[in-house]
């Protein structure tokens, strides 16, 4: 049975996957919310949408397989044309927090080579500022004690990610991610995101600035808010 923030999730995926136009090279995000975008886009494709898709993920790979969406190497691509993807927490400057399902290396780069780039969330995801969600920092395992440490000396408490099975999260890179709690919310993120990547072995962080365009928020009823970054943008 799906919960309310679902219902909010389904909406906002399937409105974005209404979107998607044919002949499109179309990135697929990671989480909860891209799995309903991917799941209307396979049925979209069932009924003749042509699209190619490109995933930031295994795991979305492996849906867009199920869902027989064809899919492409990324490699092979320097742009594509639409990506819909998650948030974990998003403003009213469409800055956010991402990498919650641990692909927030891979989500940049198809967020950074996207011509349109959608964020769907629900509308709890909505926030003043960011900070109350984990920040995800993926960190290389070459040395991880020693990154570690130069993130607390600098005040970045928190921990390493863990599977259910208590094992440390892998990312499909070969990286842990360090989930940095903050003790308040943050009103100027990107110095923070700067600190952050001067530190050796930090791969990358889940702050997102300036990517995305446009954010569809899903309610429980099914509505749909669309919002264009201009709306907000200071």
């Amino acid at each position: 049975m799906q919960t309310l923030k679902d219902q909010g999730k389904k909406a906002a995926g399937y409105a974005a996957a209404a979107l998607v136009e044919d002949d499109m090279h179309v990135g697929l995000g990671t989480g909860t919310t891209a799995a309903f975008f991917i799941e209307h886009l396979a049925e979209r494709c069932r009924k003749g949408l042509k699209i190619l898709a490109f995933s930031s993920s295994e795991k979305s790979l492996q849906l867009a397989v199920q869902g027989k969406i064809p899919t492409g190497d990324i490699n092979q691509l320097t742009t594509l044309d639409f990506t819909a993807d998650g948030a974990d927490e998003i403003d009213r400057q469409f800055r956010m927090i991402k990498g919650g399902g641990g692909a927030l290396l891979r989500e940049k780069i198809i967020a950074s080579m996207s011509k349109e780039m959608v964020i769907i969330i629900d509308n709890h995801k909505l926030v003043e500022r960011l900070g109350k969600f984990p920040l995800p920092v993926e960190i290389t395992q070459f040395g991880w004690k020693a990154t570690c440490n130069q993130l607390q000396n600098l005040n970045f408490f928190g921990k390493l990610r863990e599977k259910s099975d208590k094992s440390l999260f892998i990312t499909d890179n070969g990286n842990y991610i360090y989930d940095i709690t903050f003790p308040s919310p943050i009103s100027d993120p990107e110095p923070i995101d700067k600190l952050l990547k001067d530190i050796p072995g930090v791969m990358e962080t889940g702050f997102f600035f300036n990517l995305a365009k446009k954010v569809l928020i899903g309610y429980p009823d099914g509505k749909v808010d669309v919002r264009q970054r201009h709306e907000h943008a200071k």
